[in-house]
C-alpha cells in the first residue's frame, strides 16, 4: 500500500476508533469509561452533546404553542388588561424566536460551558484528595458523564417531533424519567425532592464517577461516592432549593 493511503487509511481509523470508543459506556460502562479516558476522548462527547441538546431546543420551539403560556404569564403579572391584539401576538412571537435562539444556544455555548465546569470541579476534587490528573483526562470525565444528557434530549426531540403541537406543562411529562412524574399526591417541597431522583441524572453521576476513577487512580467506590456526593449538592442548591426560594413552596 502506498504511503499516503497507508496514512489516510490510519487518519480514518482513528476518527472512527474516537467517535465509537465513547460510545462503550453506554453498553460498558466499567471499562468503556476507563478506556475513554485514559485515551482523552472529549471532543466527540461534546459535540454530542450540543447537537443533541440543541435539536431538542430547536424542535421544541417549533412545536410550541406559545399562546397559553404567554397569556398565563401575562396574567399573572396584571399585564394583559388593556394589551391589545396586535401586541399580544408580537409577545407570542418573540416569546418564540427567544426560545428558538436559547434552545440553540444552550446546546451550542452553555453545555459545553457545563463540561468545562464540571472539569474543573473535578480537578479541585482531585487537588484536594492528592489525585493529580491532566485537566484532559478530567474533561473527558466531564464530557463522557454528560452523555446520557444527550441521550435524553434525543429521546426528548424524537418525541417533541412527534407531537402536533406543545406546551410547557406537558414537558415534563414527555419523557417520564423522575419519580416526581411517577409519584402523584405528593407536596410541592416533597415533588421537588422526588424530581432529582432522575434515571438519566443518577446515569450520568455514575459514570463522572467512574470517569473520576479512571483519570485519576481512585478507586472506583470512593469515586463513585463523590460523584454521588457532588450530585447531592448540585440538586440540593438547583433542583429543590432554587425553585423552592423563587415561590414553590
Amino acid at each position: 500500500m502506498p504511503e499516503g493511503e497507508r496514512r489516510t487509511s490510519l487518519r480514518d481509523l482513528h476518527h472512527m476508533t474516537s467517535l465509537v470508543q465513547p460510545a462503550r459506556v453506554f453498553i460498558d460502562p466499567l471499562d468503556g469509561t476507563r478506556a475513554a479516558v485514559e485515551a482523552r476522548r472529549w471532543v466527540w462527547p461534546l459535540l454530542i452533546l450540543a447537537l443533541c441538546v440543541s435539536a431538542s431546543g430547536t424542535f421544541f420551539s417549533l412545536r410550541w404553542d406559545a399562546t397559553p403560556d404567554v397569556i398565563r404569564q401575562l396574567q399573572s403579572s396584571g399585564q394583559l388588561m388593556g394589551l391589545s391584539e396586535a401586541d399580544l401576538l408580537e409577545k407570542i412571537e418573540t416569546e418564540s424566536r427567544k426560545a428558538l435562539v436559547g434552545g440553540i444556544a444552550k446546546g451550542v455555548l452553555l453545555m459545553p460551558l457545563m463540561a468545562l465546569l464540571l472539569a474543573c470541579i473535578l480537578w479541585l476534587a482531585s487537588w484536594l484528595f492528592d489525585r493529580p490528573a491532566p485537566f484532559e483526562r478530567l474533561l473527558s470525565a466531564a464530557a463522557l458523564a454528560l452523555l446520557p444528557i444527550a441521550l435524553y434530549h434525543l429521546i426528548f426531540t424524537l418525541c417533541v417531533a412527534a407531537q402536533h403541537s406543545i406546551t410547557v406543562a406537558r414537558v415534563g411529562n414527555l419523557v417520564p424519567s423522575n419519580l416526581g412524574v411517577v409519584l402523584q399526591g405528593l407536596s410541592p417541597k416533597m415533588q421537588r425532592v422526588a424530581s432529582a431522583v432522575d434515571f438519566f441524572n443518577l446515569w450520568s453521576t455514575g459514570l463522572l464517577g467512574l470517569g473520576f476513577s479512571a483519570a485519576t487512580g481512585m478507586s472506583r467506590g470512593r469515586g463513585l461516592l463523590l460523584a454521588l456526593a457532588l450530585y447531592a449538592m448540585y440538586a440540593g442548591v438547583f433542583l429543590i432549593g432554587l425553585p423552592g426560594q423563587g415561590g414553590a413552596q
